[in-house]
Order: C-alpha cells, then sequence, then structure tokens
C-alpha cells in the first residue's frame, strides 16, 4: 500500500499537517510512505515510520518541481492521495483515494482544515513530530537534567511578526528573576539559520551558567526533543513555536500581522496573546508590505505578555527550581 503526502514549504505549516499523516500510518500500518514538500521543512520527516521517499521540492522555472512530482508519482498506484496544496496532481496519477485541500475557511484553525479533508474531529490530527533515539540523545546534551527551561523563540519567518527583542529580553528578566514565577531557571533561546544576531540580546540577559545557546545549532527534529524538554516557550508565530506546542510544552505564541485563529499554537496547553490592533488593522495599513515592513509588534506591551505569560503558568502549574 502507498500513501502520498504533499504538504507545505513552511515550517508552521508542515508542522500542523503533520497530525493528518499521523493519523493516515496508524490507520494503515505497514503501508509505505512518500512525501512532498519545501526544503526547510523536510527534517521533520526523516523519522516518518515506513517512510519510502522523501521528495524536497526546490521550485523550479514553469512549475518544473510540479512535473518532477508527478513523475515520481506517475509510475505508482496510490492508495490514498493527501495533497494540501491545492494541486491537480492527485487527478493525474492513479490513487484510490484522493483528498485534496479546499480554499481556507474563515474562523477554523488550520488543523481543523486538514482534519476535515479526512473527516476526522481537530483533535484526531494534533500535530505530531518523529524523533529517533539521536534526536533524544542530544536533548539531553543540550538541556540537562536541572532547573526549570524558559525557552525563547525571538524570531520568526519575516520582519513584521517579530516582537522586539528588548522586550523579549524584559519578559526573560521577569519570568526568570528572583521574584518571577521561573525564578532560578535556565533561559533556552532558538532560533534558525542567519537568525542569531536577532537573538543575541535575549541570550545576554541572564548569567552565562543560566544560558542555553540553542541559535543556529540543532536540525528540527532535535529542536523538537529539547523543547519537550522545556517548561514553557514564549515565542512569535513562527514553525518553532508551532513545534513547541506539538512537544507538549505549554506555550504562549505572540501575534500582530498574522492570524491567531489559524495559526495559533495547537493544544491544551496553549495560549496566544496579541498586539492590541487587528490582523485586519496591521496589513491593511498605508505602505504595507510584508517584504519591506519591518515589526508590527509594537503593539503588543512588555506588560500585555507577561500578565499571559503568568495566566498560562498558573493554569498548566509551570513550577520555578
Amino acid at each position: 500500500m502507498r500513501i502520498l503526502f504533499i504538504t507545505s514549504t513552511r515550517i508552521g505549516d508542515a508542522v500542523l499537517s503533520s497530525g493528518l499523516l499521523a493519523h493516515l500510518i496508524a490507520r494503515h500500518p505497514g503501508a509505505r510512505i512518500t512525501i512532498a514538500c519545501g526544503a526547510a521543512p523536510a527534517p521533520l520527516f526523516a523519522a516518518v515510520p515506513g517512510l519510502d521517499r522523501l521528495i524536497v521540492l526546490n521550485k523550479a522555472p514553469l512549475a518544473g518541481h510540479w512535473l518532477r512530482l508527478w513523475g515520481a508519482a506517475l509510475p505508482y498506484r496510490w492508495h490514498t492521495i493527501v495533497d494540501l496544496r491545492r494541486t491537480a496532481l492527485a487527478w493525474m496519477v492513479l490513487a484510490g483515494r484522493r483528498h485534496r485541500l479546499g480554499r481556507e475557511r474563515p474562523g477554523l484553525h488550520k488543523v481543523g482544515q486538514y482534519a476535515g479533508l479526512l473527516g476526522l474531529e481537530a483533535e484526531q490530527a494534533s500535530p505530531h513530530i518523529w524523533t529517533d533515539a539521536a534526536h533524544l540523545a542530544a536533548a539531553r546534551q543540550h538541556i540537562p537534567d536541572g532547573p526549570p527551561v524558559l525557552a525563547l523563540g525571538p524570531a520568526a519567518n519575516w520582519p513584521g511578526k517579530e516582537w522586539p527583542a528588548e522586550r523579549f529580553a524584559a519578559l526573560a528578566e521577569h519570568l526568570s528573576g528572583t521574584k518571577g514565577p521561573l525564578s532560578g531557571g535556565r533561559l533556552a533561546v532558538f532560533a534558525g539559520p542567519g537568525e542569531r544576531a536577532r537573538a543575541r540580546p535575549v541570550l545576554e540577559v541572564v548569567p552565562e551558567h543560566r544560558r542555553i545557546d540553542l541559535t543556529d545549532a540543532i536540525d528540527l527534529p532535535t529542536a523538537h526533543a529539547c523543547l519537550a524538554r522545556c517548561d514553557f516557550f514564549v515565542g512569535n508565530d513562527s514553525g518553532l513555536m508551532h513545534l513547541a506546542a506539538a512537544a507538549g510544552t505549554p506555550t504562549l505564541g505572540l501575534f500582530g500581522p498574522s492570524r491567531d485563529e489559524h495559526y495559533a499554537p495547537w493544544g491544551a496547553a496553549a495560549a496566544v496573546v496579541r498586539t492590541l490592533e487587528s490582523y485586519e488593522d496591521l496589513v491593511g495599513a498605508p505602505g504595507y508590505d510584508h517584504r519591506t515592513t519591518g515589526t508590527l509588534m509594537d503593539g503588543l506591551t512588555v506588560e500585555a505578555a507577561i500578565e499571559a505569560a503568568r495566566a498560562l503558568i498558573k493554569r498548566v502549574g509551570v513550577h520555578a527550581a
């Protein structure tokens, strides 16, 4: 039995789609899985059970990447094709069942949208990331047992979604300071390739012996395993935020120019705090261009973030050292 799963080029969307894939694997044990996705999220799927092939879709002229995928899929008859990229490929190869994502449904979280493809409740498609023994061992090395760990994700895939670094630093100082709910805890800062400079001001707010620098240092499955060892996460709307929530770590997502109703961190131990301005107000402002506009997160104060973090910490029962 063969299953073709076509998912996103973006890390966050790929994480949110992972629960749908996990459901298919559980429903069809022993199936041979082919996954097509972008280069950035590809490492998330390296340890998927039954993985037959991982096809990285690097964009090519004249839709050459889709022609390449069609050529790879054409020789086989697929039991199930799930297409989250809204292509025509599912109807261009032999398949028993075809599930193609339709238009975005206003007000419905992405996990719910994905779940609906297979007639599932959203909770049945909760994100799931696969790790192996090497990822778990690396996580224990990076974050050994000890005092609680506050994890922060101060970067995002474009500047408009990034809360100012000095506000992250102030939040970290409050939460892990002498009177904070994570007093005496360690601070782990996560960031991807090219994001280290934006993370440095946050790292420097705590003494070196309480600092865990995970900027541009680990792959995505290892980051997921590290996040599972943390006690609390605060970060911008990003793939890292979704990884933290998928790991079961209490997660506070910071939102402004993105839709929290679609992209809030998923799970019972997650919450959102956003700017005073709505998404529509931010992206509809004169001169808005996501390629050039700087941070649009100034409308989220440190005080509001502290209040939201404390409320979530109280609700889920995170404790200080």
